[in-house]
């Protein structure tokens, strides 16, 4: 899988050194990390974690002819609603990989891309493109801390899959990943949407490798994200009518 040309990831500069290199336990303790004075209303309890195949999914729950959408590096608090109002209108869910620092920026972001029945999937805490190359402990500390980030923002809804930031997977990650309940998800078509390419090339990209398998990769943060959702608003209806379903990938 391509990696996106961001580095360390734009994120970064978000948290910088601050991010520590103290490993989180998996289990339990996770939940129990969040600071004993936070004062806002408790989040739901999470459900038992139930492990996952630890094998970078790529297929779709919908079958031979499914879809899976997935948007990445949210929630931002102008794009996700574009999306989501896109979404709606033509009746399709989508998986949103979410950035650990923007879902705790953004709860209530986090909240309605649940309620409008999407699923949610752990893009590590600051979309560091270059994490394969770092320590298994960072590794760690990326997805736990991302987990419970956008657990906590979604008011008790685990997220249920884990991607790399740049497809940067390992297989410390993966097992961690799957041992937390979230399968590890990769993807088929890169839209380069990120690059803002113009929405005419978006679209044709998808229709050329398609082929290739059922997951999409979209963005609604980082930038002016008009093309994408103008690329969404074409493709979906088109997509329907030479018989494609949308749905989640398989878990």
């Amino acid at each position: 899988m391509a990696r996106h040309s961001v580095g360390r990831g734009w994120y970064g500069k978000l948290i910088g050194a601050a991010l520590g290199v103290t490993m989180l336990a998996t289990g339990a303790s996770v939940w129990t990390a969040q600071a004993s004075g936070d004062s806002s209303p408790p989040a739901k309890k999470p459900s038992a974690v139930k492990p996952v195949s630890a094998t970078i999914a790529h297929a779709s729950e919908a079958g031979e002819r499914g879809i899976n959408l997935t948007i990445d590096d949210g929630p931002d608090p102008q794009w996700t609603p574009e999306v989501l109002a896109v979404l709606r209108e033509y009746d399709v869910k989508a998986t949103f990989c979410m950035v650990g620092t923007q879902a705790e920026a953004h709860p209530d972001m986090v909240k309605k891309v649940v309620a409008a029945g999407h699923r949610l999937c752990d893009h590590s805490v600051s979309h560091n493109t270059g994490m394969d190359k770092d320590s298994k402990a960072y590794q760690s500390k990326q997805i736990l801390d991302a987990e419970r980030m956008i657990t906590k923002a979604s008011g008790g809804v685990r997220p249920m899959y884990y991607r790399a930031p740049g497809g940067a997977f390992t297989p410390h990650s993966r097992k961690l990943a799957a041992e937390r309940g979230m399968r590890p998800l990769g993807w088929n078509v890169d839209t380069k949407d990120f690059e803002r390419p113009g929405t005419d090339a978006i679209v044709a990209t998808v229709e050329r490798e398609l082929p290739n398998g059922p997951t999409l990769l979209f963005h609604d943060a980082g930038g002016d994200r008009t093309q994408t959702v103008e690329s969404l608003r074409t493709l979906i209806p088109r997509l329907k009518n030479q018989g494609y379903t949308f749905g989640f990938p398989v878990r």
